[in-house]
């Protein structure tokens, strides 16, 4: 498979994604205030984002319509849901021949139904709304599984997926930790309770994390959002199975192949920890290493197979996403 191709596949699914992502810590978000009505709840999705400094430049305070303007219909913005959807499509559109009809015809379907949401207008972007996305990106990812074949196409797209899918994740995880709380009095507090079951909410893991455990605890949601094996939006799941379609896709052999090396070092290091060495270390320096980490792992990727090349919409894309968060 040629580089390029193989390029345009891995960020086709990081966007998609990405934009699913995005969608989700707004949907719960608005669900969240219906139960617990603060204003501050939104600043914590731009401080998820990485890019609070170039936010305030443009929209100064973080009001309701000005975040989930900023992250759903800015196009000036590169991660925003919008750009993130038109950057699939144009990477799909470019190998429509390595990917499936019905994959590319679901994609230019999706891209539609956002443009028309933005001539509606912010107002018009309910909880409706961006439960659509995410309808649409499951749709999209299971068209894409059971239409292709299980060669490079699709585990270059799997490690887009997963890749993006473990730092969104360590990101929301890393921001409640420090900012969601209205103050430290909270912690232990329903109030508490309710955030967190909103962070799980986000990820569509509250119905597999209550049939695991009983209550909400810190150490209980390290355990199942961290280092999990099984459900498939846990970190280390993540990071397995980027590293296990790394090993599909042939390339240098693992003694010199530095994505490899790297994946396995991160799954590694998840492997042999535990929630309350964790904790005890500071969570926000564990996540804060790890999201280090995992944009080491992209750039290893993009530099092994990818011949150090990028597409242009990724590279626009890339240069505000910082390497890691300063909260506290």
């Amino acid at each position: 498979m040629l580089s390029r191709v193989a390029n345009s596949i891995y960020w086709m699914a990081r966007y998609v994604e990405r934009a699913e992502n995005l969608s989700r810590f707004i949907e719960v978000t608005l669900n969240v205030i219906l139960d617990h009505s603060a204003e501050e709840q939104w600043e914590p999705l731009v401080h998820a984002t990485g890019d609070v400094e170039y936010y305030k430049k443009r929209y100064g305070e973080f009001t309701s319509e000005k975040v989930r303007h900023f992250l759903t219909f800015d196009r000036d913005y590169p991660n925003s849901i919008i750009s993130s959807v038109c950057f699939a499509r144009e990477n799909a559109r470019t190998v429509r021949e390595a990917i499936s009809s019905e994959a590319w015809e679901t994609l230019n379907e999706f891209y539609l139904f956002v443009m028309k949401a933005e001539g509606a207008g912010i107002a018009h972007a309910d909880s409706i709304f961006y439960s659509e996305i995410r309808k649409y990106s499951h749709l999209f990812g299971g068209i894409f599984d059971s239409t292709m074949s299980r060669d490079k196409g699709w585990y270059f797209a799997n490690i887009g997926r997963f890749l993006e899918r473990a730092d969104k994740i360590s990101r929301i995880l890393d921001v409640k930790y420090f900012t969601l709380l209205p103050t430290v009095y909270s912690v232990g507090t329903t109030v508490d309770d309710l955030l967190w079951s909103a962070v799980l909410r986000s990820v569509s893991g509250f119905e597999m994390f209550r049939k695991r455990y009983h209550t909400i605890t810190i150490h209980r949601i390290v355990e199942f959002l961290v280092l999990n094996t099984r459900f498939p939006r846990a970190i280390r799941y993540c990071v397995r199975t980027v590293g296990n379609s790394l090993s599909q896709v042939g390339g240098p052999a693992f003694d010199s192949n530095p994505a490899l090396q790297l994946a396995a070092e991160i799954e590694e290091r998840l492997a042999t920890a535990n929630n309350e060495e964790i904790i005890n270390g500071g969570l926000h320096e564990f996540i804060d290493t790890l999201q280090i980490d995992l944009n080491r792992l992209g750039a290893a990727i993009n530099d092994t197979y990818f011949g150090r090349r990028r597409s242009l919409v990724a590279e626009v894309a890339m240069h505000s996403q910082s390497s890691s968060q300063t909260l506290g």
